[in-house]
């Protein structure tokens, strides 16, 4: 992989930034996988398709700067809404509960309403998170996108149901979480402009991920749990 050298001229910069902006049109409209990196660079204005090689190393390292573009400033909203609630958390489980889902959805939402690029991000997002081909692991697409909730998952964890040997499930439904507030906004990005104020499919949102993660987890489900994925169990 050729690693990107750092912009240090405006040229340079001017180039990146309309090959991101260009990347990130044309995978919300086509998918990820769907835009040729032929056609990035003939939007951006270049003629050379080795310019994301060039300044970005990859398609993956051209896909993780159109997210960063979007989560550096996300990071800045979701650090904000988590540490209002760390100096002064609401009296109730249920409560403190529904304040971190707002953390989670509210910083995801203002991205509907970004004139850079925003709505496509989630687009992007969404399907990014619903592939079922790609792996969290560090510096991947998906990781990027799920791990920067500085310790959100640690704080929602012991609001949640399920005895301790249920872990593994409060650790898959936060992920689910995560991945059900970028779809839905990937679908509602997608709305035609101009869209109906916001607000209110933003706290239905954070209701539906409350819900979500306070979810009581069945006998089956915890049968499940404990015997593992080897030993296969009949419905109840």
């Amino acid at each position: 992989m050729t690693s990107a050298p750092a912009e240090t001229s405006a040229a340079g910069g001017d180039t990146a930034s309309r090959l991101r902006r260009s990347a990130e049109r044309l995978f919300a409209e086509h998918g990820v996988d769907g835009a040729s990196l032929r056609q990035i660079t003939k939007e951006a204005g270049q003629r050379n398709v080795t310019a994301v090689n060039y300044h970005f190393g990859s398609r993956d390292g051209l896909l993780r700067a159109v997210l960063e573009h979007h989560l550096a400033e996300l990071r800045i909203r979701h650090r904000t809404l988590v540490d209002r609630y760390l100096e002064n958390p609401p009296a109730s489980a249920r409560d403190r509960l529904r304040e971190l889902a707002d953390a989670l959805v509210m910083p995801a939402c203002a991205e509907l309403e970004c004139a850079d690029g925003g709505p496509d991000f989630l687009r992007i997002a969404a399907e990014v998170v619903n592939r079922s081909d790609w792996v969290v692991a560090p510096g991947t697409p998906i990781s990027e996108l799920i791990t920067h909730q500085h310790g959100w998952g640690d704080l929602v964890e012991p609001l949640m149901p399920g005895s301790d040997d249920a872990a593994t499930g409060r650790l898959h439904r936060r992920f689910a979480a995560m991945r059900f507030v970028y779809v839905e906004l990937g679908r509602r990005a997608l709305q035609p402009q101009p869209r109906r104020d916001d607000r209110l499919f933003a706290s239905q949102l954070t209701d539906l991920v409350t819900g979500l993660l306070t979810a009581p987890l069945s006998a089956r489900t915890l049968r499940l749990l404990k015997s593992g994925p080897e030993t296969p169990e009949r419905p109840a």
